[in-house]
């Protein structure tokens, strides 16, 4: 029995941590050999650190999740640096497939690839009609050219690799950072703040907007399922369904049920709302794994809120280390939102 190996770049991260734990409990196979390594494992940026890795590993499959990523005002100031880091990275890996006959690539895609300006529900035959939104397009045009890096190795050697584009991700192991993370954890983080002070909890935005949350495990299962089964070099949506889309304010709701938060809520509604909705169809998805089952929103977020419960010390370290990180690179832009914005004194207030 031939064994594959399976290289997960990004492995350490919300996705990675996910796979892995699908992989150990319910998804093991005897002929896989599934590797998680992180970006401390290997720098992906440099050609030849990679070479190095697939030399080591001589993977057969690749799920590819590793990139640099940022919240928004990271974005805005370093456009140049995520285009350049990311195709870096993407060239880099896709090279290395090609060079050690990896059978299967499965790239992480994102829905900000998709135009800022275009009809809703988006779909996987609109990625390039369009330019992103201005805010990441640096960002968002590496992720778009990993479909292309596709392509071109699909015509010129027969290559099948692919990628999946996931909505909103949530879970155990997310960036739970109070101003550098996604909408969920930040909420999360703000609720228990909030309730450990005796505070109201305040919500940026007036709540309305619509977003579809897939949880991390469901993701990581689709992502299993894809490797296995999905055989074309197309993107691929992996979105909970439309009817599932719930509001900010539906959301702040769940989460305040699982904090088991009793104070007020205030809408800050001076605050941006951002895109109103951004709908994906998930109908290629339904169509090759028609019996795939969600779980319920509400549980994800109950499971993702005892989660961070149990590791709240954890990650106020993270939070710590990170901010030291940013120094160290000089990136003052960001430290200096960090401390404006609270953070300092909230781990300073920690470790009394």
């Amino acid at each position: 029995m031939t064994q594959k190996v399976i290289l997960v770049t990004g492995g350490t991260g919300l996705v990675g941590s996910a796979i892995k734990q699908i992989v150990e409990s319910e998804e093991r196979r005897d002929d896989e050999r599934w590797v998680f390594l992180g970006s401390r494992d290997c720098d992906l940026t440099s050609l030849e650190a990679t070479r190095k890795l697939f030399e080591e590993l001589k993977p057969t499959h690749v799920i590819h999740l590793a990139a640099m990523v940022g919240g928004l005002f990271h974005n805005l100031a370093h456009n140049l640096q995520f285009f350049r880091k990311n195709m870096a990275i993407n060239d880099n890996v896709l090279a290395l497939c090609h060079e050690f006959d990896v059978i299967k690539c499965v790239s992480c895609l994102s829905t900000c690839i998709f135009p800022d300006q275009t009809t809703y529900p988006i779909d996987e035959t609109m990625v390039h009609k369009g330019p992103p939104h201005d805010s990441n397009f640096g960002y968002s045009y590496a992720k778009r050219m990993i479909d292309v890096l596709n392509r071109g190795y699909s015509q010129e050697h027969g290559r099948k690799y692919t990628s999946v584009v996931p909505c909103n991700v949530f879970g155990p192991n997310d960036n739970y950072n109070l101003q550098a993370g996604h909408v969920l954890p930040a909420l999360i983080h703000k609720t228990y703040v909030a309730k450990k002070n005796g505070k109201d909890l305040q919500v940026f935005g007036s709540g309305k907007p619509l977003r579809q949350f897939i949880y991390s495990l469901d993701l990581a299962r689709l992502f299993i399922r894809v490797l296995r089964e999905y055989d074309d070099i197309e993107p691929i949506i992996l979105s909970v369904d439309e009817k599932d889309e719930v509001s900010i304010g539906d959301a702040v709701k769940s989460v305040v049920k699982a904090m088991d938060f009793k104070g007020e809520i205030l809408y800050d509604t001076t605050k941006a709302d951002g895109q109103y909705k951004k709908t994906a169809s998930n109908k290629k998805l339904r169509e090759l794994f028609p019996d795939f089952e969600f779980t319920p929103f509400d549980v994800a977020i109950r499971e993702s809120v005892e989660w961070f419960n149990e590791n709240y010390e954890n990650l106020i370290l993270s939070i710590n280390q990170y901010l030291h990180n940013l120094l160290e690179r000089r990136e003052l832009f960001l430290a200096t939102r960090y401390f404006q914005k609270g953070a300092h004194a909230l781990l300073r207030k920690k470790k009394m």
